[in-house]
């Protein structure tokens, strides 16, 4: 029986990921800020404070560590807001990283957590794993994130930067937000329409990570992406016609920057073209390419 040490479990990836490691016949460990005893599902607690080192014999002993934790990026990006965004990731990334490093028995593979924000907004450009770094407060975040990873590689520990995308669930997240306007019919496209979402379904997100944990030779940053995304226009499209609903609401430009300040100009009016070139190479067989299969399978659910 392998074991696995999970960050981030209660979030909508780690959620939908811990079933399937367990089911695999894994034994699941978490790492979280709460000093409770066992998990929800029973599973063992190590407590840490993303900010403050942590000792290596805690995270030693584990065939795999996954990185899933990390502020929200959601809200107006206060001074506070990014400090925490900035913090909780590249500080609790490095604390990690080095726990592992340090520990007496390593992991086989460290997955941690990073995210197409890394690219920038880049318009139209196809964009894959060796596509340089963008511009931004998001993608300077994501580089650094990336980078407190390498305490890890550096000792040896095979370790994969997970860039992931828009991950569509039925529990929460993006889809979550806009399923009710849509449902009421008052749904649209965001600003022009045109800048390019990067999907992923949520199962794919889940078999993914599965993927990479037994291909030994996948490292380094891995796009977590379906390989066909759409402009925000045809997202929107394709989610009110599965609804069966009008999308007539476009969300104008101004709108969305009065609204939502620099987190809305980032992230709902950035464009980000990603191929998920190693995801593909490597063989891993997508169950959802296809943008309408996805929503369908999540609204009916």
């Amino acid at each position: 029986m392998s074991r696995i040490l999970v960050s981030g479990a209660s979030g909508p990836i780690g959620t939908a990921l811990l079933p399937s490691l367990k089911a695999g016949g894994a034994q699941v460990a978490r790492l979280t800020r709460s000093t409770a005893g066992a998990g929800g599902g029973g599973e063992e607690r190590i407590p840490w404070d993303p900010s403050q080192p942590i000792a290596p014999d805690k995270v030693s002993g584990f065939d795999a560590v996954i990185h899933l934790a990390g502020e929200s990026i959601v809200g107006r990006w206060t001074d506070a807001k990014k400090a925490r965004i900035r913090e909780s990731r590249s500080a609790g990334t490095k604390h990690l990283a080095l726990a592992l490093a340090l520990a007496k028995d390593k992991p086989q593979v460290f997955i941690s957590s990073s995210a197409i924000g890394y690219y920038g907004n880049r318009a139209d450009e196809v964009l894959n794993e060796e596509s340089a770094p963008g511009a931004g407060f998001l993608a300077d975040v994501c580089r650094e994130w990336e980078s407190a990873t390498q305490l890890a590689a550096s000792a040896g520990i095979r370790t994969v930067q997970i860039r992931t995308g828009v991950v569509l669930s039925p529990k929460g997240g993006a889809l979550g937000k806009m399923l009710t306007p849509f449902k009421m019919g008052v749904g649209g496209k965001i600003g022009s329409g045109r800048q390019w979402m990067s999907w992923i379904d949520v199962q794919d997100m889940v078999g993914a990570i599965h993927h990479i944990l037994k291909s030994d030779l996948l490292q380094g940053p891995v796009n977590m992406v379906a390989p066909r995304p759409v402009t925000n226009a045809d997202f929107t499209k394709t989610l009110a016609s599965v609804l069966s609903r009008p999308a007539i609401f476009p969300v104008p430009e101004f709108a969305v920057k009065l609204l939502f300040g620099e987190m809305g100009e980032t992230v709902l009016l950035g464009s980000q073209r990603v191929e998920p070139v190693k995801l593909v190479t490597s063989g891993y067989p997508f169950r959802f390419s296809d943008l309408r299969s996805s929503l369908q399978t999540i609204v009916s659910a």
